[in-house]
């Protein structure tokens, strides 16, 4: 029950992102005649703001109830978008731009600490997926409503926008916190995590691996992942720097290159550099953008539930390797595209149907593979910094496309993407040989781990660890 409330607060609060985004630009340059730079500089401080709050909000998901944060969040992003209203100098909507990026992005780790607490080892992968899917509903839903009732001829024509957008974040809140308040009634009606460990993101053990995994019940984060198994890593987190403790491990170190390089390899190039290439290279009609867009978005919704059940048992780096890959074929389709005119369109919008292929695998992956790599007591601040690399490298990607569009290096352009999706496959690969590379335990056929150390909350409860059959693969570390 809270796994599906959080799904829909999650597509609820995407319909700020729709609802906006896609017409901040033009309403600052041209219906408030600020210029382009104001525009450019609203979406930079945007990001800005992302890229700040991302890894802030995963560290107080790890130490406050992540409910809490990810509400409180979303309150701040409504605050700044609706403050957008009564902006009507450029200063004031810069401000209100990088508000409404930092409680957006703020959300975004505390929620994915939310998915991991509110689901069990057998369901993990289709709670993301599901969760991946109805934000992407929403943003379509978001920029489909303010499309009908947006005026960009009018000062206040985006008004409505911004509304939409602040009204989604608070249902969206009120959501979230009506899914904690039911897991909290749940604890005080006297129900142990143990009678349903997982489904509360209790602790597992991977015998092929000894990794441990423990919900702290004081905060709900996951509290252990120990891949070393020599539980110092609270002490090292302590007297080294974050950054040097969350990348100490070379599987998350090459999960950080996958993120980046599947960022760049698409979704970097989503909204600008793909459509940039589309008109000026291969000369589709501008119309064809939109129909590539609706396809990727329907793709997902038509695949993603059979495609999380026909990768269930498959191992997360295996299941990057073929995103990799998917992102490899999608870029030699473009390629190909150039020299063969009379089907370009055809195979542009055939691309973004492939590459929504990809992105139905890739979502329910790599923020539970995230996690299950993390450093003991730091699954939020990881995913957090997880997040802010894919904001940082994605916003630096229509920059690029626009260099070397701009200077006719399309060559350059379309070698560069394909460079950075092989190298996805390559860092996948390298993040099975890591996990390959972790000793098997001597005492792997023992008794189950003792029982975590209990916390004290508002209800105690104690968090049970519970050993997993051995997987089919010692890297098949998220199950379903």
């Amino acid at each position: 029950m809270r796994a599906r409330l959080l799904i829909l607060a999650s597509a609820i609060g995407s319909l700020g992102w729709g609802a906006v985004l896609p017409y901040q630009y033009a309403y600052a340059a041209d219906t408030r005649d600020w210029g382009a730079l104001v525009a450019a500089g609203a979406s930079s401080l945007f990001s800005i703001g992302a890229l700040v709050a991302a890894p802030l909000a995963g560290r107080l998901a790890d130490r406050f109830d992540p409910v809490r944060v990810a509400v409180i969040a979303q309150l701040l992003g409504a605050a700044g978008v609706a403050s957008l209203v009564f902006a009507d100098v450029p200063a004031l909507f810069l401000a209100g731009m990088l508000v409404f990026g930092l409680g957006l992005s703020a959300a975004v780790p505390a929620k994915q600490v939310l998915a991991l607490n509110w689901s069990s080892s057998d369901d993990r992968r289709k709670v993301f997926a599901y969760k991946f899917t109805g934000e992407a509903l929403g943003m379509a839903a978001g920029a489909f409503l303010a499309g009908l009732v947006v005026d960009l001829d009018r000062a206040d024509g985006l008004d409505i926008g911004f509304m939409m957008a602040a009204g989604g974040f608070v249902l969206s809140s009120a959501i979230i916190a009506l899914a904690g308040r039911l897991s909290f009634a749940r604890r005080g009606a006297g129900g142990r995590p143990g009678a349903r460990a997982a489904t509360a993101g209790a602790a597992s053990v991977s015998t092929a691996t000894g990794s441990i995994g423990a919900i702290d019940a004081a905060t709900g984060a996951i509290a252990a992942v120990d891949l070393d198994g020599d539980g110092h890593a609270d002490g090292a987190a302590r007297s080294r720097g974050a950054l040097r403790v969350i990348f100490a491990q070379p599987a998350m170190r090459w999960t950080a290159v996958v993120t980046i390089a599947l960022a760049l390899g698409f979704y970097a190039q989503f909204e600008s550099g793909l459509p940039a290439y589309g008109i000026t290279v291969l000369d589709v009609d501008p119309s064809a953008i939109g129909l590539a867009a609706a396809i990727n978005c329907l793709v997902i919704v038509a695949l993603q539930v059979i495609v999380v059940k026909l990768t269930a048992k498959r191992s997360a780096p295996a299941l990057l390797m073929a995103v990799g890959s998917i992102w490899v074929v999608s870029w030699l389709i473009l390629s190909a595209a150039q020299f063969s005119p009379g089907i370009a369109t055809a195979l542009f919008v055939t691309t973004y149907g492939i590459f929504a292929v990809g992105e139905t695998i890739y979502s329910p992956v790599l923020n539970p593979l995230t996690a299950q790599l993390a450093p003991k007591g730091m699954v939020g601040q990881t995913l957090g910094t997880i997040a802010a690399l894919q904001t940082a490298f994605s916003a630096a990607g229509p920059l690029v496309a626009g260099v070397l569009l701009g200077a006719g290096l399309t060559d350059v352009f379309l070698g560069m993407h394909l460079a950075v999706s092989a190298l996805a496959v390559f860092a996948a690969w390298r993040i099975k040989k890591a996990l390959d590379s972790v000793p098997v335990p001597a005492d792997a056929d023992a008794e189950p781990a003792d029982a975590v150390e209990t916390a004290a909350g508002p209800a105690e409860a104690a968090a049970v660890i519970v050993r997993e059959e051995p997987p089919t693969t010692p890297v098949d570390l998220v199950r379903a």
